[in-house]
């Protein structure tokens, strides 16, 4: 989100200063949105088991998730296994209890 326009964010994401340049708003937005889905599981993580973690847990994953499949079908396929699997696996081992 802060890096996007930088060498090292374009290098990260093989982008040329002017396309980074064009989608840096796009680019904050995405970032943020990730931010409040991280600050979501790491409440759920710091909440511990039970009702008080695991509903945080069911609705970020979940967020992860559709997110990651709306991701493979408008971007890039990879998407889903980068992003949408991971929250996959982890809402099945919360189901399960693992």
């Amino acid at each position: 989100m802060f890096l996007w326009t930088t060498p090292r964010g374009m290098r990260a994401f093989g982008l040329r200063p002017e396309f980074a340049q064009q989608t840096r708003a796009m680019a904050a937005n995405q970032g943020l949105y990730n931010g409040f889905l991280a600050a979501g599981l790491i409440w759920a993580c710091i909440a511990g088991p039970g009702e008080s973690g695991q509903a945080p847990a069911l609705f970020f994953l979940s967020c992860v998730l559709v997110a990651g499949v709306f991701g493979a079908a408008t971007v890039s396929r990879r998407i889903l296994f980068i992003q949408a699997l991971p929250a996959a696996l982890a809402l099945a081992a919360l189901a399960t209890g693992l």
